[in-house]
């Protein structure tokens, strides 16, 4: 038969009545006694798939006289409705069976897709790869930066190591509120408005200029009977009224403080001793030098000779002001500080800022070996006794 024409129009018989033995097309018979199998050998008219008794078998009856066979025999000549002509040519032979050749031909050419785009995908890779290492290597990314070189320019004593917290070397690992001591075991615990964030490669802690804003240790951190260096790098943000960084005492008064302290209307750097132990002014011995900068990172050493009885203060690893002498320093009980300092039984000149660098040596630096710290060349041997905020 031609694609597009109709099959042979041949009349159908009609439908069994219901309840015949007969399928569809055949004509009926005796009731069938059970769904398409009897109990026994058929009788009379077959279930489905049994012949009938009164029509011919197309499977197996030969073709009777006058009745066709829509199985075996040819439509009838006349009968056949002119055929429409074909759409479209149809290409390749007529036969069922697939092409095999073009199967496989289109087979090889999936898999040649398929490794191309394997290939073009791994060279996309390497090209990436090579294109993110050659940007590593313009950026300087992991390898050392300017933040892990020693600061020429501020305090810059060699580092310590790290604490191996994962997220904050800066801090005692579990708690973030105490600032880990990379020297010695003595942790500033920090107030509500204080915290440590970062800095380049190190930290720093940041102050609000408030009473909440501070850090102090458990103990006395600094022997005042003994030769002690105190130092700090300090930002401030404060341009009157006292701002203390560095002090230790917390009973009626400080023993030491480390700071600024307002002169003429301006903020002017200084480095204090108490000698009495009521904590009175005129007991007081400071070493004043020039006026502290807003928004500038400055490094202040103070330093007490025990044998020469002499206190110092240096800016920027240069000597500031003029030595002063002193009795003695008052061994006044109470703790280190950072942001706060002890007058009269009350907490005053809170620090409005940041700092970091903060050392003390256990014993008095000399003006060469603070000029070689400020450069960060200080001898090895000279090794702090506590550090905080170095890394």
């Amino acid at each position: 038969m031609s694609f597009g024409t109709p099959p042979p129009s041949n009349e159908q018989p009609e439908p069994a009545p219901e309840g015949g033995s007969g399928g569809y097309g055949y004509p009926p018979g005796p009731p069938v006694p059970g769904y398409g199998y009897p109990p026994g050998p058929p009788i009379g008219a077959g279930g489905y798939g049994y012949p009938q008794t009164a029509g011919p078998n197309p499977y197996q009856d030969p073709p009777q006289q006058g009745v066709p066979n829509p199985y075996q025999d040819p439509p009838a000549a006349a009968a056949a409705p002119e055929a429409f002509p074909e759409p479209f040519p149809l290409s390749g032979p007529s036969s069922t069976e697939p092409d095999w050749e073009a199967l496989s031909e289109r087979a090889a050419k999936e898999r040649r897709r398929k490794r191309m785009w394997a290939w073009g995908g791994a060279v996309t890779v390497l090209a990436l790869l090579a294109g993110g290492g050659a940007f590593l290597l313009v950026s300087g990314y992991g390898t050392e930066g300017e933040d892990d070189k020693p600061d020429t320019t501020a305090s810059g004593s060699p580092k310590p190591g790290t604490s191996g917290t994962g997220e904050n070397s800066a801090l005692v690992a579990g708690d973030p509120t105490v600032i880990r001591d990379l020297s010695g075991s003595s942790g500033l615990r920090m107030g509500e408005d204080a915290s440590v964030v970062p800095l380049g490669g190190r930290h720093e802690v940041k102050m609000r200029g408030n009473s909440k804003s501070y850090a102090q240790a458990a103990e006395r951190v600094v022997d005042t009977t003994k030769s002690f260096t105190v130092t700090a790098r300090l930002y401030n943000l404060a341009e009157k009224t006292s701002r203390i960084a560095v002090s230790q005492g917390d009973g009626e008064s400080f023993t030491f403080e480390l700071g600024g302290d307002q002169v003429n209307g301006k903020l002017t750097w200084m480095f204090r001793v108490q000698t009495g132990d009521k904590g009175a002014a005129a007991t007081a011995v400071t070493v004043a030098a020039g006026p502290a900068p807003k928004k500038d990172r400055t490094t202040l050493t103070a330093t007490y000779d025990a044998e020469k009885k002499t206190i110092a203060l240096y800016v920027d690893g240069k000597p500031a002001g003029k030595a002063e002498q002193v009795p003695a320093i008052w061994q006044g009980p109470g703790p280190f500080q950072l942001g706060r300092a002890r007058h009269h039984g009350l907490w005053s000149g809170s620090w409005s800022g940041s700092m970091d660098r903060v050392r003390v040596f256990d014993t008095a630096l000399s003006d060469e070996q603070v000029a070689a710290y400020q450069e960060g060349k200080l001898d090895s041997a000279v090794k702090p006794s506590h550090s905080w905020l170095v890394s």
